[in-house]
């Protein structure tokens, strides 16, 4: 016997509703349902690797390449009915609460636009998106559909970094923000030996986005907007170099970044001709100056130091999370709330798709680039 019409509407309204109501009780400290899309990014062990297995659990894998997931899956001890190579049947199957994106950077917004209308909320792997219109199409998404969409980079964790912000920010130990200069980078992507998924779109000027300047020069852009409480830049210099033509034949492996405002100015050198793996940040104010070395070792001078004084500054000093999935699911579970320009958030990280893509136009052409208000 068919339903009238009206009938099958409310039935389904119905089914709808009770969806709704099942999501919104998931009890606060009930372990976060994640699914992977994408594996062959080489950051993906950050979630596969977690010591902590309980808080945030992988319920699926989506990666096309079987022989990728099944070598995954093998290392990490998985069952292999998690892997699926159907992004869409996998969302339908496992229904998960959230996603971490471990594909290219060009793939980001596949991803979105795949789980934003379903409701699950996204982490993507540092930067956001390989260019403007792909990254503003994304913040559309995740407003229409009410989710959280974050970006996640490895400084986001440091400890150092976070004590900086509030010696910038929070006190008047530097004064107002004169120039900042961040390195990041490494030896290169087959010199520290990345794996080969990795490598083979990491090195591609549209999965990617460009080479080092993009790898590398996001960090600096992400941490100075917050710095800044996401003032846009005047403008944008880049200049960009191939040391090594024939290992990155398409892409840079050297490029330096100058982000200037009306009162300070950044400069970011990110490299893949380091000598040894890096990321460290020089801020210097008008009466005082805070340099990080890595994730815990710092030294600071103001007018009332005659000298450095250094630091050792860990998650017992400061607020900070010192990974990303359990700062995910408390963002998700609303324990807490990304704050606007955090580093994390949707609009520094359309901010820093803009520096970029105004740093890759600018070493094209030679050119200084002035960005739009």
């Amino acid at each position: 016997m068919k339903l009238p019409f009206r009938s099958f509407l409310l039935g389904l309204l119905a089914c709808f509703c009770v969806v709704s109501v099942v999501q919104a009780q998931v009890p606060p400290d009930a372990p976060l349902r994640i699914v992977i899309v994408g594996a062959t990014h080489g950051h993906v062990p950050f979630l596969l690797g977690r010591k902590n297995k309980e808080d945030v659990v992988v319920v699926g894998i989506y990666e096309p390449n079987r022989i990728l997931a099944e070598r995954l899956a093998k290392n990490y001890h998985l069952d292999t009915t998690l892997l699926y190579t159907d992004l869409n049947k996998m969302l339908d199957a496992v229904k998960p609460e959230a996603a971490a994106v471990f594909g290219s950077i060009y793939e980001h917004m596949k991803a979105v636009e795949v789980c934003a209308p379903r409701g699950i909320h996204i982490m993507v792997e540092k930067p956001l998106a390989t260019n403007v219109a792909h990254a503003e199409k994304m913040l559309q998404l995740a407003k229409q559909y009410k989710i959280h969409l974050l970006t996640d980079f490895e400084t986001s964790w440091y400890p150092t970094t976070q004590k900086t912000y509030q010696l910038v920010n929070d006190s008047n130990f530097v004064g107002s923000i004169r120039k900042v200069v961040i390195h990041d980078g490494h030896q290169g992507p087959k010199e520290i030996r990345v794996n080969q998924e990795f490598f083979d779109w990491l090195t591609d000027p549209v999965q990617n986005g460009g080479g080092a300047l993009v790898d590398f020069g996001c960090y600096g852009a992400n941490l100075m907007t917050w710095l800044m409480r996401g003032q846009q830049p005047v403008s944008v210099t880049a200049v960009t170099q191939h040391f090594k033509p024939a290992v990155y034949p398409k892409v840079e492996d050297e490029a330096t970044i100058i982000v200037s405002y009306p009162s300070a100015q950044c400069i970011i050198q990110a490299s893949w001709n380091w000598p040894f793996s890096r990321k460290d940040m020089e801020v210097y104010g008008e009466t005082g100056y805070v340099i990080t070395a890595n994730n815990t070792s710092m030294r600071v001078r103001n007018a009332n130091l005659k000298a450095d004084q250094s630091l050792l500054v860990t998650e017992k000093d400061v607020p900070v999370y010192t990974e990303p999935f359990a700062y995910f699911k408390d963002v998700i579970r609303n324990k807490i709330k990304v704050p606007e320009w955090g580093l994390y958030s949707l609009e520094n990280n359309l901010m820093v798709v803009r520096i970029l893509e105004a740093a890759r136009e600018s070493a094209k052409t030679g050119k200084t680039v002035y960005l739009k208000k």
